[in-house]
């Protein structure tokens, strides 16, 4: 008997960090070790979390400022008194890590008066809204003035740009960095001894302090089952009820009247009958009537099919029968034509 077939089951897979590591407030490095798979499983593991980690995790980002000194003509004017140009202050805006729990946006503010460095911590924040780094540097007022900045918060997931076109006078967009994780690798090494053997999966994470890796990899990991969720209802006959009492269930507004309706919504309009594989006769048959694609189908019930020319009750059947076994898709009954 091979060795791997002593493996334990996935369930019995462990995870754990076994490095932590916090260069002054951040960033935050983790690694993490997980074990024991099966040959082959920690690479598809790894890959899923490594996108999971960079790309499903909410993050805030500044993403407009505005001065109300009027002498900002462009992103590259000066404002007396301090060193850097507009465009240096707002680069510098981008590396705050704020953290906070909200769902719209939320305005933050810095007035200060020279001669002085102005940092995140000189930031008037909502109380739902900190800042991780206190002492990330924003610009250096020169002279005994006053200066005030207002920032927009925003959640958002990656890098965001906006349009510089579409702004208020004074007002500057920040092409914003709204990523908690900076940064993954991960690595996998062979492990085996007399009784098993498998692979053993390294996580490192880097985040801006906003989150620690730990809480990172739990929130990817959410994210990631959420997703795969999805494919655990695919073949049923309908679509969990909102009264269902797991949290993973997929949430159906109370304007679906039943899973047909849903599925013609998201059904792409351009998707060909070709797909459904249809005999020759029956294929023919409707694109003599000017049926190509599935919602074209879908705008006739079982008995306006019947009037089509050389369309019988079997080859109505087939059609109904291809619409679910390949796109879960029941072919509209009753005698009046519907339209989509």
């Amino acid at each position: 008997m091979k060795k791997d077939a002593f493996l334990s089951p996935i369930q019995d897979i462990q995870c754990r960090c076994v490095e932590f590591k916090i260069e002054t407030d951040r960033p935050h490095h983790g690694r993490l070790i997980i074990l024991l798979f099966r040959k082959g499983q920690a690479s598809t593991v790894g890959i899923a979390m490594r996108k999971a980690l960079l790309g499903e995790i909410a993050g805030i980002g500044v993403t407009r400022a505005k001065s109300e000194s009027g002498e900002v003509k462009c992103e590259y004017s000066a404002i007396t008194g301090i060193r850097e140009t507009i465009h240096d202050t707002l680069v510098n805006s981008k590396e705050i890590a704020p953290r906070g729990n909200f769902r719209d946006t939320q305005e933050a503010s810095i007035y200060v008066t020279g001669p002085k460095e102005i940092t995140a911590g000189d930031m008037s924040l909502p109380s739902n809204v900190e800042v991780v780094d206190h002492l990330q540097y924003i610009a250096t007022i020169t002279k005994p003035v006053s200066v005030r900045i207002d920032s927009r918060l925003e959640k958002g997931y990656g890098y965001s740009t906006l349009d510089p076109k579409v702004h208020e006078e004074g007002e500057f967009p920040v092409d914003a960095v709204s990523m908690s994780v900076r940064s993954v690798n991960h690595s996998i090494h062979p492990f085996e001894n007399d009784e098993r053997m498998g692979e053993i999966l390294f996580l490192e994470i880097w985040t801006n302090g906003s989150l620690t890796p730990c809480e990172a990899s739990n929130e990817a990991s959410e994210k990631l089952i959420n997703l795969f969720n999805t494919f655990l209802n695919v073949g049923k006959k309908s679509v969990p009820s909102q009264r269902s009492h797991n949290p993973f269930d997929i949430a159906i507004p109370s304007f679906y009247r039943d899973t047909d309706d849903l599925i013609r919504e998201v059904t792409p309009r351009n998707t060909f009958i070709d797909q459904l594989e249809l005999t020759p006769r029956v294929y023919n048959c409707l694109r003599r009537a000017n049926v190509n694609t599935i919602m074209d189908l879908l705008n006739y019930t079982q008995e306006d099919l019947q009037k089509i020319n050389n369309l019988g009750r079997r080859s109505i059947d087939e059609v109904s029968e291809a619409l679910w076994e390949r796109l879960s898709i029941r072919l509209p009954s009753g005698s009046k034509r519907k339209r989509i």
